[in-house]
């Protein structure tokens, strides 16, 4: 499916569909937020942004400071899109915090890796914040142990965490967010990623007396969004399902 033929109205209901009927099948354990779906837009041209948004969607994520910046100050998107929902889901360089804190409708930033970043957006935002609100974030956490993967180790959650609630008085911690290791299988059983984010959150709530329900978790995308549901993800982050796979570059 390409850019061209994308079904996205039946693409969001059809995801819509199936993250209701994860939820039926997540363990009653578990805290019952009700998951958001965060639309992965990277790459998609603006108008496809506004068809989802003109059906019902709000909240939509990118990797990339520049490509977030353009799409957001963009015209159609300021004059069209007046309530959307922006989510920072990439890697964040020092050199690009001011690209992403001065986008209109910046809701999260999802991936906080480490005390430096965490202290340089908390200085940061009051200069782009016109309400006076702290800005919504979350700790990101490598869970499978990859090189190529950003996020603190888990053994670390518990430093950073404590560090943004005391020392960051602009930021918002909301939770915890991974990427996870690509294409598992998931009739291997639980996918272990998924299992460690939430024992993360087990732990750091317990060791710093936070309220579990209060931890949002994100993790879960096209391939496995269901999946993180049942495990307790409360943010899913779904593209090509929805606007169809990025075409590849030449």
């Amino acid at each position: 499916m390409s850019d061209t033929d994308a079904d996205i109205m039946g693409g969001l209901k059809m995801v819509l569909d199936q993250m209701r009927q994860a939820v039926l099948r997540r363990n009653k354990s578990l805290p019952q937020i009700e998951p958001r779906l965060v639309c992965v837009s990277k790459t998609k041209p603006t108008p496809m942004l506004i068809e989802a948004y003109e059906a019902g969607q709000r909240h939509f994520g990118e990797n990339y400071a520049n490509e977030l910046n353009e799409k957001a100050s963009s015209a159609d998107i300021l004059e069209k899109c007046k309530d959307i929902k922006w989510h920072f889901i990439g890697h964040l360089q020092t050199n690009k915090i001011n690209k992403v804190l001065s986008c209109p409708g910046l809701f999260m930033v999802e991936t906080i890796h480490s005390i430096k970043l965490a202290e340089n957006i908390n200085k940061q935002w009051p200069k782009f914040n016109i309400d006076e609100r702290q800005l919504n974030v979350m700790v990101q956490i490598n869970t499978s142990g990859e090189d190529a993967k950003n996020g603190v180790q888990p053994s670390e959650a518990a430093n950073l965490t404590e560090y943004v609630i005391k020392n960051c008085q602009n930021l918002s911690l909301k939770g915890f967010m991974t990427i996870g290791q690509y294409g598992y299988d998931c009739s291997l059983g639980p996918n272990p990623d998924f299992i460690c984010l939430a024992k993360c959150r087990e732990d750091v709530c317990s060791q710093l007396g936070l309220n579990l329900s209060d931890m949002e978790l994100s993790m879960g995308m096209s391939s496995d969004f269901e999946h993180a549901i049942e495990l307790g993800a409360t943010t899913v982050r779904v593209g090509s399902n929805i606007f169809g796979h990025r075409q590849p570059k030449i």
